[in-house]
């Protein structure tokens, strides 16, 4: 899983591509017990939601080794998995998507949060 990824190897890198908004509102993974802060980089651009032509440099200012782990989350896998292919495609050799996302799945009443994703699994996080 994202989190032992994170806590066996202390180069693996967390980049949360989400917007402003919802790390404000939604919350943000917790990797204060790892000695380690989630890194906010948006994939898309709010409110025109256009791809962020400056990701590829963030993503190198937060981690410069393109040998060491980065994963990278969103809501619920979509943004992430681009974001995981243009780092790969930018030669970052361990670019992994967190599938379910910080929320995970709409249920069957269209609401997340309660199927699957980082905060159903019970992992740290807090408000934004």
């Amino acid at each position: 899983s994202a989190w032992e990824l994170l806590s066996q190897d202390g180069q693996a890198v967390l980049i949360d591509v989400r917007t402003e908004p919802e790390w404000r509102f939604v919350g943000l993974p917790d990797l204060s017990e790892l000695q380690r802060e989630v890194v906010l980089t948006s994939w898309q651009k709010f409110p025109s939601m256009e791809i962020n032509q400056d990701f590829i440099a963030a993503v190198t200012a937060a981690a410069p080794d393109k040998a060491a782990p980065v994963l990278f989350l969103c809501r619920s896998g979509a943004r992430s998995r681009s974001a995981a292919m243009a780092a790969t495609a930018a030669g970052y050799a361990k670019a992994y998507n967190v599938a379910e996302g910080f929320e995970g799945d709409l249920d069957g009443e269209g609401h997340r949060g309660k199927l699957n994703g980082w905060k159903v699994a019970g992992l740290p996080w807090r408000q934004g």
